[in-house]
């Protein structure tokens, strides 16, 4: 933006000229003060002393044209003389300059000097407690949905009808059925892991034959479940989350509201049902694969037959070992959707919200999924199952 007089010249060199008339500064500009020649009138300007002067005149009769650069540069030397004790008055100067400069002073904002460096140790206290609270803040705002999440989970099932099939069936097909070649592939090569380092170290005593014992308990325990439960977490509860934090973003959710709509109903109730119906197939599924991949194993490296194999499996392993794997499915998929669909409807209005609260999404599910399990070994030991 700039403003001049008819017939300047842009090249025209800025001057400064000072004069003392009695108790009065008067600073006289002249040429053109725009961003393309003023940067040597900087210095001259910041370095104006008042000699003993009460009064100070700006003079713009001279100024041939004023950009917006200019004009800050004016202000801030009258903002200067006036910080140090001076009446500040404008002399000539179009109006369209006087305005400009008087913009430039309305839109003036006060920069806060940086705060004082501190001490690195504290600095470090000062984290850490500000994360703790933190953490302890999400893990009540989580148990509070928590609940809400379980008393939506019961009305539903005592009122059927409220159960959008649709989504549901949906649902299922995209945390389910589109997760059986992932699942399938990590769980048969996690069979063939156990087999392969069980016969290298059981060898040692001349007992490869309790490889089967060894891929039976670890995959159908723990392995089969722990590993399909974080594939979900990464997969379908990332997926929720970027799904209803998207729909925030678009206002979506805030629409469905204002039809009278429950976005539990709607966006959390078929989510969390689909999982908790497909996770126990999916850990049947992956408990076949692995065994499937450990006997493969077991073939190639121990000579041991399929039927060899199986007829070991159901002498050393128990029937509570499937079950066992088999129960923390439902409760790792109400874990795993919970949390997905929880930071979801936390997002706010913005792209980089989304991103942010799916990697917290997983990190929270797999977390959380590690620690159940953890805890259920325990309760399972001590019970002797």
């Amino acid at each position: 933006m700039a403003q001049g007089s008819a017939g300047t010249k842009d090249s025209d060199r800025p001057r400064v000229t000072t004069r003392q008339d009695g108790d009065r500064l008067v600073v006289q500009l002249a040429g053109a003060w725009t961003t393309r020649s003023i940067a040597g009138e900087d210095a001259t300007l910041a370095a104006l002393q008042p000699n003993g002067a009460g009064r100070a005149e700006i003079d713009l009769g001279g100024v041939a044209e004023l950009d917006t650069t200019g004009a800050w540069l004016v202000y801030r030397t009258a903002r200067g003389l006036k910080q140090r004790g001076l009446e500040v008055d404008f002399a000539g100067g179009e109006k369209a300059q006087l305005g400009l400069i008087e913009t430039v002073a309305r839109h003036d904002t006060h920069c806060p000097d940086a705060p004082p460096s501190a001490n690195p140790l504290v600095a470090i206290v000062e984290r850490l407690g500000r994360g703790t609270a933190e953490i302890f803040a999400e893990g009540r705002d989580l148990v509070n949905f928590l609940g809400h999440t379980i008393v939506v989970f019961v009305r539903s099932l005592l009122r059927p009808g409220s159960i959008r099939g649709t989504a549901l069936i949906s649902h299922m097909e995209q945390t389910g059925l589109n997760a059986l070649p992932i699942v399938g592939l990590i769980s048969f090569l996690i069979g063939v892991v156990l087999a392969y380092q069980g016969a290298d170290q059981l060898a040692r005593f001349g007992a490869q034959i309790f490889t089967v014992n060894l891929v039976g308990y670890g995959v159908l325990r723990e392995m089969g479940i722990l590993l399909t439960a974080i594939i979900v977490a990464g997969r379908s509860g990332s997926a929720f989350t970027a799904q209803i934090g998207t729909m925030k973003v678009n206002e979506e959710i805030d629409a469905m509201r204002t039809l009278g709509l429950d976005p539990m109903e709607v966006l959390v109730m078929p989510r969390v049902m689909a999982l908790v119906l497909v996770l126990p197939l999916l850990t049947f599924y992956a408990d076949m694969m692995g065994l499937f991949g450990g006997a493969v194993m077991a073939t190639v490296e121990l000579d041991i037959t399929f039927f060899q194999f199986a007829r070991q499996l159901h002498a050393g392993v128990t029937a509570w070992s499937f079950w066992v794997g088999l129960i923390k499915a439902p409760i790792f998929a109400f874990i795993i959707a919970m949390v997905g669909c929880y930071e979801g409807l936390k997002v706010s209005r913005s792209a980089e919200s989304v991103g942010r609260q799916t990697t917290k999404a997983v990190v929270e599910a797999i977390f959380l999924v590690i620690v159940l399990d953890a805890v259920a070994s325990i309760i399972f030991s001590e019970l002797g199952i």
